[in-house]
């Protein structure tokens, strides 16, 4: 069987819950992993520290969960390619 290339990657928004979300989804699905968490620095516009993006993996389909805040509209899905 042919492996196939991911040529999308699903960001998914969360108020502030986005390391906590990762680490549900990878303990649910088996060849899953967390791959990197980055941190807002002291610019922000997140408290110094807090977790800006967590890329992560489930079963060989890649994800990133965003920390954005509050939607003041309603929400869209974003994809990067």
């Amino acid at each position: 069987m042919t492996k196939s290339i991911q040529k999308i990657t699903p960001f998914l928004w969360f108020d502030h819950e986005a390391e906590e979300a990762a680490k549900f989804y990878t303990s649910q699905f088996s060849n899953s992993r967390i791959e990197a968490v980055t941190r807002y620095g002291e610019s922000g516009p997140g408290p110094n520290g807090s977790v800006m993006t967590v890329a992560f993996e489930l079963a060989e389909q890649k994800f990133t969960a965003l920390n954005g805040g509050l939607l003041s509209s309603s929400p869209k899905p974003s994809h990067l390619s």
